[in-house]
């Protein structure tokens, strides 16, 4: 089995005795030997959280996420719990009277399982205040695992190393039953977590793992390869693999089919103790006296194939299932939403497949895997042709494929037989990593993409790029290249290439550059794709499903989880895509909107009128919206069927007349806004009646001032101060009546609105006469207050007039008599 293994984490620390998953969060969590739990974090490798425990070895930790916990047991016979985000001990209790050598958390109810030196197996419920409701009993030496069933959760397997595997109910203290299992002590036992077997794996001293029917009570398989004890071993849930570590330091991969060995991992870390399978993905955590280990065995992404009448085939491991996209139109969903789909059984492969083709007609399907690859017929799984191919590729014609066999030879077959002449020029030459199919044959390599003619094996053209994924439209006239962080979009001019062939031209290792011509390259990083007419539609690595026209790239929607391109189907208009589970959803992408969207590109405006006509309404205003941002309002507004964006567009345009028709369909209490935005778009083209106008419906009276105040309008100006006034908008007010040179009237309103002060204020200095009235005012409103001493500093002007005249007669008097005296 060729299997990918990728390691994500390398983390050197003192002895990890227990490793596990957290199921949301990317976080492992570790419990060491020297009392320590650490949570490291899988994308930075760093370790986020660390709690001391105990002061004795740590051999068994479980998150508990539901309640944002994990529970660790120990040497000290203590059960600890703590809250990871808070660091807070939730509870510590003796739970055995020895080491606690195993846990686990039943996935369902508030039970903890816990296991000990002093054979036996308690059961704590977490909502009784951990209170143990039930003691396990009979086995005769150390229990080193449990493990609840997934088909039966009221069942579960404890692994001793009394050499046996005894199966519990959680509600009886005895066993159901026991499993002599090994020769030497058992370390560990796991369920199979498919439906359709009942299997256990089981490890022991004895160097073995052993895989056990537990309904016959029989031994299925026994595997030998492992040097020491294997501490050890799992069912992987998706790839057919079972995983098992000894203390010989090694992990090795077994074919859960036929039992192979197919890998042996060692990273010199000394002896493996622990694993831990994260859910809903391919990665593995297993701990080491030296620290821990978590890598990543195969692809994440599922193997599928749908055909152009919707016809999906997918694969479980070596199972083949399938569904038909035709029967979604029967139950119509939300986008976004879960489809319900039946599926059914079709039949199995003999290979672990890594990738699946359907032939462009649809009468084929291809498996690739395990550097095989199998055609069978697609109604009745029949196997029609086999060999050995890394990599596998059909041309447009359905009776055309080419296979890789190893890294440099390609071969060709037409109708199912191998085609020697003529040969494809360069193959042998260039080590290539996988083949595309389409048009012509493409061939990714190192660096370098190079694509051959089908018929001639002359080569078209060599394109020095690093790419991931080559897909061609369905015309042939467009191909997309996608590279590990972006993507380029060229078209192919194949009467070029014939020319060029029929001169006799040497093409050599080049072929022919104006064959080629990139017209888009876009920063983007593309997961899966498909054409969709001229349409090129992919799902990024940010989750988001896309698609380009021209060289703009347009949002459908964006997803929570990764998700993969199933195809397009014209009749529902919708591109569906599916999960890792191969659970399908559906997004609308209507056909017409895109030859619409295209023919706009193109600059072809007749064709996009005539299209116009079959674009459904509901999806007019996204048109619209295309147009406004390719500088197209005039058409933009002539699509439209939101009234708020062609109102918007006409304000763009100056086409007053039809935003004030938009607006007089609008209620009046709901258009003030709007009245507002068409006053100030007429200022700017000198309408100022109209301006107005806007502006008393919408009851802007600051704007109405200004302009009043720019033309000159007197009378316009003091009913805007009444009205202003009148709605207690004093300031504006104040403002209107000073510019009208009324200050009499601008006192009244200060002294109206309580504002004595600044009324005196303003009549000394705008009109004297009211100035003695002001002074009185101001010095009632203070004496009112009781602030009498206050009022006692003020004068009235008028005393002081008189004063003042009083005070110059007698000084002219005495300067009188002062003269005559001298």
């Amino acid at each position: 089995m060729l299997l990918d293994v990728n390691r994500k984490l390398f983390a050197r620390s003192d002895r990890v005795k227990a490793v596990d998953f957290h199921p949301t969060e990317p976080w492992l969590l570790t419990g060491l030997y020297n009392g320590s739990v650490n949570i490291y974090h899988l994308d930075t490798g760093a370790i986020i959280k660390t709690f001391e425990v105990a002061e004795v070895p740590v051999r068994c930790v479980r998150f508990i996420a539901r309640k944002n916990w994990f529970v660790a047991g120990s040497d000290d016979f203590q059960l600890r719990v703590f809250n990871y985000n808070t660091h807070e001990k939730v509870t510590a209790f003796e739970a055995h009277p020895d080491y606690i050598r195993c846990l686990t958390v039943h996935p369902t109810a508030s039970i903890v399982l816990t296991g000990c030196d002093d054979m036996t197996i308690k059961a704590w419920d977490w909502e009784k205040n951990w209170r143990c409701i039930q003691l396990y009993e009979g086995h005769t030496h150390y229990i080193m695992n449990i493990a609840v069933n997934p088909k039966d959760p009221n069942t579960f397997a404890s692994a001793c190393l009394d050499h046996t595997v005894k199966i519990w109910s959680l509600t009886s203290g005895s066993a159901n039953f026991s499993l002599e299992a090994h020769d030497k002590g058992v370390n560990y036992v796991e369920f199979y977590p498919g439906p359709d077997k009942p299997y256990l794996v089981t490890t022991g001293d004895d160097r073995t793992v052993k895989v056990w029917d537990y309904l016959s009570k029989s031994c299925v398989q026994t595997m030998e390869g492992h040097t020491s004890n294997v501490c050890f071993a799992v069912f992987h849930p998706a790839l057919p693999i079972i995983v098992s570590g000894s203390e010989d330091g090694t992990v090795k991969l077994w074919n859960s089919g036929t039992y192979r060995l197919e890998n042996t991992l060692s990273y010199g870390l000394e002896r493996a103790w622990c694993i831990a399978l994260r859910k809903g993905s391919n990665d593995v955590a297993v701990g080491y006296d030296e620290g821990v280990v978590v890598v990543k065995l195969g692809r994440d992404e599922p193997s599928f194939s749908m055909d152009p009448s919707g016809k999906l085939v997918f694969t479980r491991n070596t199972e083949v299932l399938s569904a038909n996209i035709q029967q979604a139109q029967d139950t119509p969903v939300p986008d976004g939403s879960r489809i319900p789909l039946p599926t059914r059984d079709f039949g199995s492969t003999e290979i672990f497949p890594t990738a699946m083709h359907h032939s462009p007609n649809g009468r084929f399907v291809t498996v690739v895997g395990d550097g095989e690859y199998i055609i069978y017929t697609a109604l009745a799984w029949r196997n029609k042709s086999f060999g050995n191919g890394s990599s596998f590729a059909w041309a447009n014609d359905s009776n055309t494929y080419a296979v890789l066999d190893g890294k440099t030879k390609v071969r060709i077959y037409k109708n199912f037989k191998e085609r020697t002449t003529p040969p494809m020029k360069g193959s042998g030459t260039w080590a290539v990593e996988g083949l595309s199919g389409g048009t012509l044959l493409g061939a990714r390599g190192s660096g370098f993409v190079v694509f051959w003619d089908w018929e001639t094996g002359e080569i078209v053209r060599r394109v020095d790029v690093d790419a991931k994924a080559i897909y061609w439209s369905g015309s042939g006239t467009q191909v997309a290249i996608a590279t590990s962080d972006s993507f380029y979009v060229l078209t192919f001019d194949r009467s070029a290439f014939d020319a060029r062939v029929e001169q006799g031209a040497d093409l050599g290792d080049e072929g022919v550059e104006e064959a080629f011509d990139v017209i888009a390259e876009i920063n983007d990083n593309v997961k899966t794709a498909k054409w969709v007419g001229d349409c090129f539609v992919y799902t990024t690595a940010t989750n988001r499903l896309n698609y380009l026209i021209g060289s703009e790239a347009h949002t459908v929607s964006h997803f929570e989880t990764p998700l993969y391109l199933l195809g397009f189907m014209p009749t529902h208009n919708r591109i569906y895509l599916a999960d890792k589970e191969v659970n399908i959803y559906g997004y609308a992408l209507s056909l017409s909107v895109i030859e619409y969207e295209t023919a706009i590109i193109r600059g072809d405006l007749d064709a996009a009128a005539e299209i116009l006509n079959s674009v459904p309404k509901d999806q007019r205003n996204r048109i619209a919206r295309f147009l406004e941002g390719r500088d197209l309002k005039e058409l933009a507004i002539s699509v439209t069927l939101d009234p708020d964006h062609k109102f918007d567009l006409a304000l763009q345009l100056d086409d007053l007349d039809t935003a004030l028709e938009i607006v007089r369909s609008i209620p009046e209490g709901e258009a003030t806004t709007k009245w507002k935005s068409i006053g100030d778009r007429a200022l700017t083209v000198w309408r100022f009646d109209l301006a107005r106008d806007c502006f008393e419906k919408a009851g802007d009276l600051s704007a109405l001032m200004l302009l009043l105040l720019s033309t000159g309008d007197r009378n316009g100006l003091q009913k805007v101060a009444e009205q202003a006034a009148s709605k207690g908008l004093n300031n504006l007010a104040f403002a209107t009546l000073l510019q009208l040179g009324d200050p009499k009237a601008c006192i009244d309103l200060l002294q109206k609105t309580g504002r004595q002060a600044e009324a005196m204020l303003f009549a000394r200095t705008y009109a004297p006469s009211r100035a003695s009235q002001a002074v009185k005012a101001l010095m009632s409103e203070l004496e009112s207050k009781n602030r009498s001493k206050i009022s006692a500093l003020l004068a009235d002007p008028e005393e002081q007039r008189d004063m003042f005249a009083e005070n110059w007669e007698e000084a002219l008097e005495r300067e009188g008599s002062a003269v005559a005296a001298s």
